[in-house]
């Protein structure tokens, strides 16, 4: 079968608040264009009442390069890699029909990411150990991580990720014919989930440009179940308190959560690394502050790959605009990278200003236990 292609039939629905500001030209005129329809957008959002529980569990952390983290504007550091941490988020929220839905929102598989060319070179030039005990550590495992949730894979409604950056979808989503030399297809890690995905991304992964390459797992959409996958053009909305925005620019096809919680809205992608990137004119990072007022740049890009950084410069404002401010120190916008800064002594001084931390709000529960 293919892949969905109306995401209405589904119970999901499109938003249209950003269509007029995603065609504001010139590019200048766009920025105001986007904080107005963010305000028109959050209102109504936050109208329609809150996700019935989120909860963030720690999965692995990964070695990252210090000049990719913040555009090379950050100064001081010895280490040439910093380290990131993936979490596993799961959102429980009502659909628009009022059903209890499970969406897991990054579940990274470390086994995968190796595979992506930057990171297999890596491992090819250090060695195993040195990737597994320095570039990686794994603090749980998928499977684990819904376990302490109280879940297992078979309660899981939704799938997604902010961008396929080093995801191998043909573990999670399964094949349709055995790969990679194996005598039998792979079934899906989530039988009972449907994956959203940007088209763009989709199509990214199965066809990367030598600008993109370094990053995708090669084959890692090969043979896939794709009657698994529902195709995003743009803005959604998953029920109530959830929505994935489109926010093109570090990748085509990326995407960023959106969530209605008692602590206002939040916001996770990976166009940033830490706070410092959303807020460099509060950062205490050497040279990220510099950075930003000599360039007069409100954001500062993770830059790992610059597919169209002008468009990446606009989904930051974008996120930014839809957070609500941090309760504990309201600076800040309640925004989480989706892999976020370690604040570890030997990164010193590229340690975060801000840390945002997990999430942990009301109670996951098991729809079908």
């Amino acid at each position: 079968m293919a892949a969905e292609e109306s995401v209405e039939t589904l119970g999901l629905r499109p938003f249209h608040e950003f269509d007029e500001a995603n065609a504001t030209w010139p590019r200048a005129e766009k920025l105001e264009a986007i904080r107005g329809a963010a305000d028109d957008f959050r209102r109504r959002f936050k109208e329609q009442g809150q996700v019935s529980a989120v909860r963030t569990v720690d999965l692995v952390s990964a070695g990252y390069p210090t000049r990719y983290a913040f555009g090379g504007a950050a100064r001081g550091g010895v280490n040439p890699y910093i380290n990131i941490l993936n979490r596993l988020v799961v959102v429980q929220f009502r659909d628009f029909e009022g059903k209890l839905r499970t969406l897991c929102w990054e579940p990274t598989v470390p086994a995968g990411s190796s595979e992506a060319p930057f990171y297999a070179q890596l491992i090819e030039r250090y060695g195993e150990w040195f990737a597994q005990n320095v570039l990686a550590t794994e603090y749980r495992t998928l499977q684990e991580a819904l376990g302490d949730c109280g879940l297992t894979a078979a309660d899981v409604d939704y799938v997604s990720f902010d961008h396929l950056h080093v995801q191998d979808m043909r573990i999670l989503m399964g094949t349709t014919r055995p790969v990679n030399g194996e005598h039998q297809s792979r079934s899906p890690v989530f039988p009972n989930a449907q994956f959203l995905c940007q088209r763009k991304e989709v199509d990214t992964l199965r066809s990367p440009h030598p600008m993109q390459w370094a990053w995708y797992v090669p084959g890692g959409m090969d043979h896939v179940i794709e009657d698994n996958l529902v195709l995003l053009d743009g803005d959604v909305e998953l029920g109530v308190g959830v929505a994935l925005a489109w926010t093109p620019g570090h990748t085509d096809g990326n995407q960023s959560l959106v969530l209605n919680t008692p602590d206002g809205v939040w916001v996770s992608s990976e166009n940033g690394v830490a706070a410092d990137n959303w807020h460099p004119h509060l950062s205490k990072i050497p040279g990220v502050r510099k950075e930003a007022e000599f360039m007069g740049r409100e954001v500062i890009l993770n830059s790992n790959t610059l597919e169209d950084s002008i468009d990446q410069y606009d989904s930051m404002v974008k996120e930014k605009s839809l957070a609500d401010p941090n309760r504990a120190d309201p600076r800040w916008m309640n925004i989480l990278p989706s892999s976020e800064l370690s604040a570890w002594k030997r990164h010193w001084p590229i340690v975060p200003s801000f840390t945002c931390g997990g999430m942990d709000y009301g109670t996951v529960e098991r729809v079908n236990p």
